[in-house]
């Protein structure tokens, strides 16, 4: 059975850091590729970050880069997302989601994951 796990959310001062674990099982992050995503009380779910554990290859939305880390460890089949710098406008509940390589490739750019987790919540206070 596949599972994502999320935690590492917490409250936290704007300028603060957060990781975010994400824990798989039931498939290998050789595989997939894993997504971070957020959603805000009110607003659309938007993509903040995603990694392909294969070749290491790496995505941000712009409201993250240069704050946010996205990193694997395929030993521990767990993604992190190291958060810095973070402002009141990061707030949202935080999810990590999965999809095959294969049916990324298959279903092209923008495609769908098909795995979610739970969410883990943070907030960040001005």
């Amino acid at each position: 059975e596949v599972q994502l796990v999320e935690s590492g959310g917490g409250l936290v001062q704007a300028g603060g850091s957060l990781r975010l674990s994400c824990a798989a099982s039931g498939f290998s992050l050789d595989d997939y590729v894993i997504g971070w995503f957020r959603q805000a009380p009110g607003k659309e779910r938007e993509g903040v970050s995603r990694i392909s554990s294969s070749d290491g290859s790496t995505d941000y939305a712009d409201s993250v880069k240069g704050r946010f880390t996205i990193s694997s460890d395929n030993a521990k089949n767990t993604v992190y997302l190291q958060m810095n710098s973070l402002k009141p406008e990061d707030t949202a509940v935080y999810y990590c989601a999965a999809v095959s390589i294969e049916l990324a490739d298959i279903r092209g750019v923008g495609y769908e994951y098909d795995y979610w987790g739970q969410g883990t919540q943070v907030t960040v206070s001005s």
